[in-house]
């Protein structure tokens, strides 16, 4: 439906935001995360001052006490159920996981409610809960005297609001979550939190065909695209614009919004690349420094926006896609891909610091012995160890065999310690002191962990089937 003139007017009242803040998320799914402690020193360097975390890990919080970082802890979905029929267990979470750390100085600004729980591809896995376990958590905070201080948020993902041929004119929320998001803003407007939101120009463009590689990356080449008489000149304003009517159709076009999550990956698909994402980046910074607003929301600004993410992580699940692990402004190790100004003196990004790897030792395959299982060996390897960048389009695509099988023996290695039995692989293995990297394509190193994360990612989170036919292809090639 068009925007009334109501609607006209209650835009034209609405305030500048009152506060422009930008954050990173930064997430634990990896085999060989870089240690909290590190993480910490590496927001210090780059001048980060807000984090949003996808869970409530112990060592991470403990590693944010008394920095002047703002922290927005995450509740995992797999919790909603219990936190919707418990105040009890609400209670209890807000104890264990807020009121001790709050105590050593740690700066938890919002709790998020769920990850993405409303999610298409979950259908009503989640999101049911949300708000049950919502206001459970606010009644725990106000008992334990923390509401003032810690709000509760509900994280809205890309695909829970969407328009009519891609018009923002007709934005709306999914009809099977549009009851449950009335709810949801209703609790944020009671409690006088923020929306968050996360919006994908990315996912946009991949699963779009009417959003252009330039108009996704804030290209001034870009076509716009027009929607009565207002011109669009990129993916985030032309999402941003679709909320807000969808906002505006639910009842509340007023309320404060929060960029929870947007970024651009490097690897694992065409045109995930670091140097596109540089230009995203830089392309979402400057907007957003202008404060011009969009064409409905004129120099209005979300109030934080929070950069997915800071790491890469290799036990991502992969259903959306292989990217899914390539999203980090920083490799798994805490090198720097590009450059992003976040108020440094320098301008410049500074990778982690003191960073422990194991030995110089890579696995690869020996070409001196019968290598007629090598597919079958790589496949099984991939399985059970990240793949993601011998994908069409990806870094390491264009690795003829048997360089690719090397690949799938090293990412296995790697991932099981440099264990010697685990570059066997029926004696097709062999270890290697000389980095076997190719240009882009790099054989990595695996950190010595600080702490220990379950290998949730690689081999039962996402379509095996389709991964085996994929490998298998790539592999044979």
């Amino acid at each position: 439906m068009a925007l009334t003139a109501v609607t006209l007017i209650a835009i034209s009242i609405l305030c500048t935001s009152r506060v422009q803040s930008i954050g990173v998320n930064w997430g634990t799914s990896a085999s060989h995360p870089l240690p909290p402690s590190r993480v910490v020193e590496l927001l210090k360097l780059n001048k980060i001052s807000k984090v949003k975390l996808s869970d409530s890990n112990p060592q991470v919080l403990e590693a944010l006490s008394g920095s002047t970082i703002d922290v927005t802890v995450g509740i995992p979905n797999s919790m909603l159920r219990t936190l919707n029929s418990s105040v009890k267990s609400a209670e209890s979470w807000v104890h264990d996981n807020l009121t001790r750390y709050l105590s050593t100085h740690t700066r938890i600004e919002y709790i998020a409610i769920g990850d993405e729980p409303f999610l298409q591809r979950y259908g009503s896995q989640f999101y049911p809960y949300v708000v049950g376990a919502a206001i459970n958590i606010e009644a725990a905070l106000i008992r334990a005297k923390l509401s003032k201080n810690v709000k509760v948020v509900i994280p809205c993902s890309f695909d829970a609001f969407g328009s009519e041929s891609g018009h923002p004119s007709t934005g709306h929320f999914r009809p099977d979550i549009n009851k449950t998001m009335i709810e949801v803003l209703g609790f944020l407007t009671k409690t006088r939190s923020p929306f968050f939101v996360n919006i994908s120009p990315f996912l946009s463009y991949y699963q779009n065909k009417n959003i252009s590689l330039d108009f996704a990356l804030f290209k001034e080449t870009a076509r716009p695209h027009n929607d009565t008489r207002r011109l669009y000149k990129n993916a985030l304003e032309l999402s941003y614009d679709t909320l807000f009517t969808a906002l505006t159709v639910a009842g509340f076009p007023n309320i404060d919004i929060v960029i929870s999550q947007i970024g651009w990956p490097t690897d694992g698909a065409p045109n995930a690349t670091a140097s596109n994402a540089d230009i995203f980046t830089k392309g979402l910074l400057d907007y957003f420094h202008k404060r011009k607003g969009s064409p409905l929301r004129p120099r209005v600004m979300p109030l934080e926006i929070y950069i997915y993410t800071l790491l890469d992580e290799d036990q991502r699940n992969i259903t959306a896609g292989n990217f899914e692990r390539h999203w980090g402004l920083f490799t798994f190790d805490g090198q720097a891909k590009y450059q992003v100004d976040f108020g440094q003196s320098t301008k410049r990004m500074v990778n982690a610091r003191s960073v422990e790897y194991f030995a110089s030792r890579w696995c690869v395959v020996n070409n001196n012995i019968n290598m007629s299982n090598a597919t079958a060996r790589a496949m099984e390897a991939c399985t059970n160890a990240d793949c993601t960048a011998l994908s069409p389009g990806s870094s390491c695509f264009n690795l003829s065999w048997p360089g690719n099988v090397s690949y799938a023996f090293n990412s296995y290695y790697q991932q099981h310690d440099q264990r010697a039995d685990s570059c066997d692989f029926g004696g097709l293995g062999m270890i290697t002191t000389v980095d076997p990297s190719v240009g882009n394509c790099r054989f990595n190193v695996e950190l010595k962990a600080s702490f220990s994360v379950s290998l949730r990612g690689s081999k039962f989170d996402y379509p095996l089937i389709a991964l085996v036919l994929t490998v298998w292809w790539l592999l044979d090639r």
